[in-house]
């Protein structure tokens, strides 16, 4: 399975996340520049985490409307996984592949922290591997991670069962019904705050990231 992980101008994560894929996991996963990003190449496909563009106007709103995201949202409409962290979350929230919007974080800092995550779904393509009702531990760095949505698109949401994390116990960005990571109607994209490729190996702190990725042979299973 062949990866790509998108870089934006203001990418942060990208070297983080190849390391994870290629490096740790060895998977085939290759980063690719936003100009130059050609989805018939991949199977799958990441949206990093960082501050694409300085996250001037919004977080992810100038990333949305790269050349890139034409090539994501054909990848979207046919059925091949596409997964965003953080900044990768809120560039999927801002192109309308996910619904709702991701606000500034209701203590209005910056927080980096590690957090418990009870897993709500484990039917999309990047929760196969998870257990519902387990807790994981990824860490999370955001400044705009407060997901939102109004009351009628929430209760859809959860209907459907669209939402794929929620925060275990305290809600550190206020995120309504504690929602830390949500997926498409079709399962295949998935919008995750946590960093999951902080998340893979013991050195660091855990290795819970791992089941994230590892995921994609699952689902394509």
């Amino acid at each position: 399975m062949r990866v790509a992980i998108v870089q934006f101008p203001g990418s942060n994560c990208d070297l983080d996340t190849l390391h994870a894929l290629r490096d740790v996991l060895e998977m085939d996963a290759r980063l690719v520049w936003h100009q130059d990003f050609e989805e018939k190449e991949f199977d799958a496909v990441v949206l990093p985490g960082g501050f694409s563009y300085g996250d001037y106007l919004r977080a992810g709103a100038i990333a949305a409307h790269s050349r890139a995201m034409h090539g994501v949202k054909r990848m979207a409409e046919g059925g091949r996984p596409v997964l965003g962290i953080c900044n990768g979350f809120q560039t999927l929230v801002e192109s309308g592949l996910l619904p709702g919007a991701l606000l500034r974080n209701a203590c209005l800092r910056f927080m980096c922290r590690w957090m418990e995550l009870s897993v709500v779904s484990n039917d999309s393509a990047f929760t196969a591997r998870l257990e519902e009702g387990h807790r994981i531990r990824m860490p999370i760095a955001h400044n705009e991670g407060r997901y939102f949505l109004d009351e009628e698109a929430l209760a859809n949401l959860e209907r459907n069962r669209q939402v794929v994390l929620r925060f275990a116990a305290d809600n550190p960005n206020g995120s309504v019904n504690k929602i830390a990571g949500i997926c498409n109607k079709k399962r295949n994209v998935v919008g995750i705050m946590p960093h999951p490729e902080r998340a893979c190996e013991q050195i660091v702190g855990g290795e819970d990231g791992k089941l994230i990725f590892t995921s994609l042979e699952e689902w394509r299973r």
